[in-house]
């Protein structure tokens, strides 16, 4: 039976994809999103279906395919590393569900670079909290994470912690500088300086234990009058103390001598170099002394009234008989240096005289308006008084003054100020003021001499 022959059909009448010129179209790559600055770049090739009939390629020349822009580089393995072997990939066509692109997972590189990336992020949160609380919370504005930056490093520290410096402790008033007066009569009133730091917060200053009055303080000095002491107390060096106003004893300086190691305590000549190391060896604590000594004038007018209280000087001075109280007291004023003047005077020729020379009233009248040389003290004010002063009595409380003498001896004790006067009429040398109030009744006033 002859063999059949199927019908030649032309290839015009066939439909497209059976004809012998048609050739399945490249397929395109799908789109790409816009790669973002901070990401990684990602490497990827574009495997192109090799079309029926086509040589088989090898992987690289697809990539060159794929990739026509970039030039072709040659990278050559290690000397002492095997050559990989090429993976061919499959002929067969491609399920279109395939994935195109080889998307390879991140590498082990870029995890680390991300981990770190959120660590310095959270760090860096943790930190602003830290600030912002420390604002917030004036407290713990000492303590700030000064290891943060070494956590994200992954290094650990010693401290992790900034100590705020140590406020400065304030030391209070210092005396620095000794006394501007070393001593200063036992009469009192004296006027003595001191300099030093902060001295404005001193409140009292005591001499020999004796209250004395604070005449002017600033922060660099403070002045204080000398209180009045017992004739006992001549040629004493009495420690002058400053305190504060809660009683706390001010600090006085102690002095330190600058020597060279290893030597006595020897002060060098000035300008000369001993080539040794100096260091500072600190003396004996100090302490500010004052002596108390005479003053002449008070010392001449004591003399005269313990020489004439029982034998009147006549010789010189006219002698009132019954009433020579004020005549006596003003010839120890003499005595001690004053000078007469129109409101007070005697005329040693004629015998003439001031009312207020030889009458207790007149004579408290003339001292009132002289503030330049006396000043009028009450018996409240006793603890002021001194040797030298002049005291008067009112015996009824009339408010005229009976009685004037000279005081003679003063002592402050821990009961109170004891005061003793001299004088005529009363002839005495040590006439207990409470002893004489006790018999003769009224009250006692003092003028303090200038």
């Amino acid at each position: 039976m002859p063999t059949r022959n199927p019908p030649t059909v032309p290839d015009t009448e066939l439909p497209l994809s059976f004809r012998s010129t048609f050739r399945a179209p490249d397929p395109q790559p799908e789109p790409q999103p816009e790669p973002r600055p901070d990401a990684l770049p990602v490497t990827a090739s574009l495997e192109v279906p090799r079309r029926t009939g086509e040589p088989e390629s090898s992987e690289a020349e697809r990539t060159s395919e794929a990739k026509p822009s970039e030039p072709e580089r040659t990278v050559k393995p290690e000397a002492s590393e095997p050559e990989a072997p090429v993976r061919k990939k499959a002929t067969g066509p491609r399920h279109r569900a395939e994935p195109v692109r080889n998307r390879r997972a991140p590498g082990a590189a870029f995890r680390r670079t991300v981990a770190l990336g959120c660590a310095s992020a959270i760090m860096g949160a943790t930190a602003l909290g830290a600030v912002a609380a420390s604002i917030a919370d004036p407290s713990t504005a000492t303590t700030v994470a000064a290891g943060t930056a070494d956590a994200a490093s992954g290094a650990t520290g010693d401290s992790d912690t900034i100590d705020a410096p140590a406020a400065q402790a304030d030391d209070g008033p210092t005396v620095t500088s000794a006394l501007s007066v070393a001593a200063a009569p036992f009469t009192g009133g004296t006027q003595v300086t001191v300099r030093g730091e902060e001295l404005d917060q001193v409140a009292s200053v005591t001499v020999g234990g004796a209250p004395a009055t604070i005449v002017a303080a600033d922060e660099a000095q403070v002045t204080f009058a000398v209180p009045a002491v017992a004739d006992t107390a001549l040629g004493t060096a009495a420690e002058v103390a400053f305190a504060d106003a809660a009683g706390q004893p001010v600090d006085v300086e102690t002095p330190t001598a600058v020597v060279a190691a290893g030597t006595s305590v020897v002060q060098p000549l000035e300008g000369e170099l001993t080539g040794a190391p100096e260091v500072e060896v600190p003396m004996a604590p100090r302490t500010l002394t004052l002596t108390y000594t005479s003053d002449p004038g008070i010392d001449a007018q004591l003399g005269y009234v313990l020489t004439y209280w029982s034998s009147y000087n006549s010789a010189e001075y006219p002698v009132l008989d019954g009433y020579d109280c004020a005549n006596f007291a003003s010839q120890a004023l003499i005595a001690r240096g004053w000078a007469m003047d129109g409101g007070w005077y005697l005329d040693r020729g004629t015998g003439a005289m001031s009312p207020s020379w030889a009458s207790s009233t007149a004579l408290r009248d003339y001292l009132l308006t002289r503030t330049d040389r006396a000043a009028y003290l009450d018996d409240s004010q006793r603890s002021s008084v001194k040797v030298g002063d002049i005291a008067q009595f009112d015996w009824d409380d009339s408010g005229d003054r009976d009685h004037t003498a000279v005081v003679t001896r003063v002592e402050h004790t821990a009961a109170g100020t004891r005061v003793w006067v001299g004088g005529h009429t009363k002839d005495a040398d040590y006439w207990d003021v409470d002893a004489a109030l006790a018999t003769g009744g009224g009250s006692v006033s003092y003028f303090s001499i200038r």
